[in-house]
């Protein structure tokens, strides 16, 4: 083991438990509005009351999620120094643009939404946190295009005196393929993770309080959590096969050690289960799909589908003695995971549907169960689809341009690094029980009594600003 090892595990622990709060966020932000926006329409109180609930579980959300967030950059300068060194003046545009315009945009708006409840006009409150749900999206995209770069390097060159790349095209950063398609699947991604708390929280009051006043609240929170989640899985499919073609294209061998395709193919199987030998380098036994793996690749049942040992040749060729294939186990599960605890959350909620038709009120202590894990799943979804995505991609750090053993900071010893891998495991540690315990607690406390407070004669103008939760 050594300083590399150690901070390729820190920067994946900490980027993998940020992403847990990250899809969260950007989900519930806009059903959050939504709901606002159907209160504001109707004038019914349910909404009103729902908006509120799951107002605050965003919120305790939004808070960890920006904590958690902010070690994520320091990292850069910390273990992969020669990698911000190389890739900085590409990297650093879209995430400057993320803080200055973005964050400032969701955070500020995020604020006049919790103190203006009944101090700022509907209709402006209305627009603040639609404001906020689009700084949120917005930031989304900026570190997306930022990491896209690291998946498919545009608009740059190398400058030969110093050796770094240098932006050349902004725009091209900004419109990069790999982004465009990444940003949809990304965010329906959150969707799906979003929809499933929404399910999970209703349906766990709908089932443990049938006689309460708010059961109709409740009941609505489940079916639309359960529509959320079924269109956005929909989506997720048809954006990854878009992301799938791109990604054939751009970064072949990816795609190979996703199917555990060794040699070149035309027409491609899909693996369906595929295992091989111990050195990672043949096929010993194999169920597959035929031509499926050639339409998800190129759109072409019969398109060809470029092999793993085939590409080892060509890079090896291309770039220099080496081995340019990531660790094909980890690949090829990471991709089947984050397809199956997806389409399992989706069942779930098709499943919660069925269980609601006709007005009826869920009884199956099964699926109360299958409800309570349903949020779990996306999130694992996202997480293996992190993975897949960051480690499909190995060696490079910048695929094509920079090898991930060449971006780590030199100056930087194996104790240091192990140091503050322990310190933010630790911390995060914490901040996990901290966050599951206020989600619980405030899950469990049930929509908010919205009977008004007595008036008091303090003129409106001298009332000190108040959090609305």
């Amino acid at each position: 083991m050594d300083a590399l090892d150690v901070a390729r595990w820190q920067f994946g622990v900490t980027t993998v438990y940020h992403f847990l709060f990250v899809p969260l966020t950007i989900g519930l932000s806009v059903l959050v509005a939504v709901l606002q926006t159907m209160w504001h329409r109707t004038g019914n109180e349910r909404y009103l009351k729902l908006t509120k609930f799951y107002g605050k579980l965003f919120l305790i959300n939004f808070a960890m999620g920006v904590v958690t967030g902010i070690v994520q950059e320091f990292q850069f300068g910390m273990n992969w120094s020669d990698y911000s060194r190389f890739v900085g003046d590409i990297f650093g545009a879209p995430l400057a643009i993320e803080a200055l315009v973005a964050f400032f945009l969701e955070s500020t708006f995020i604020g006049l939404w919790i103190f203006g409840w009944d101090r700022l006009p509907k209709r402006l409150h209305l627009a603040a946190i639609w404001a906020a749900a689009i700084g949120t999206n917005l930031s989304a995209y900026f570190i997306l295009a930022a990491n896209s770069f690291m998946q498919n390097p545009v608009g740059f060159r190398i400058n030969p005196d110093s050796g770094r790349a240098e932006l050349t095209d902004f725009v091209a950063v900004l419109t990069n393929k790999v982004a465009l398609v990444t940003f949809p699947h990304t965010l329906a991604g959150s969707f799906l993770v979003a929809g499933s708390l929404v399910v999970t929280v209703g349906l766990w009051h709908m089932m443990r309080n049938r006689d309460s006043a708010d059961t109709g609240a409740y009941r609505f929170a489940t079916r639309f959590g359960s529509w959320v989640v079924l269109i956005s899985s929909a989506l997720v499919v048809l954006t990854g096969d878009i992301q799938g073609k791109i990604m054939t294209e751009v970064q072949p061998m990816k795609m190979a050690a996703a199917e555990g395709l060794y040699t070149t193919e035309s027409p491609a199987s899909f693996s369906v289960l595929t295992v091989g030998s111990l050195d990672g380098s043949r096929e010993l036994f194999a169920v597959k799909i035929p031509y499926l793996l050639s339409f998800l690749g190129t759109g072409d049942p019969h398109g060809t589908v470029q092999g793993i040992n085939d590409l080892q040749a060509q890079y090896a060729s291309q770039y220099g003695p080496g081995t340019y294939a990531p660790i094909i186990p980890v690949t090829y599960w990471s991709f089947r995971f984050m397809i199956g605890f997806g389409l399992a959350a989706a069942a779930i909620a098709l499943l919660v549907l069925f269980s609601q038709r006709k007005g009826r009120t869920p009884t199956s202590r099964w699926l109360l169960r299958a409800g309570l894990v349903m949020p779990v799943l996306p999130l694992l979804a996202n997480s293996f689809g992190w993975i897949f995505t960051e480690m499909g991609r190995q060696p490079w750090i910048v695929f094509g341009e920079m090898l991930t053993r060449d971006g780590v900071s030199r100056s930087v010893s194996l104790t240091e690094v192990l140091t503050s891998f322990t310190a933010f495991t630790l911390i995060y540690a914490t901040l996990a029980v901290i966050e599951f315990k206020l989600l619980v607690r405030y899950a469990r406390a049930g929509v908010p009594d919205l009977t008004p407070e007595p008036d008091d004669d303090t003129d409106d103008a001298e009332r000190p600003l108040a959090f609305a939760y």
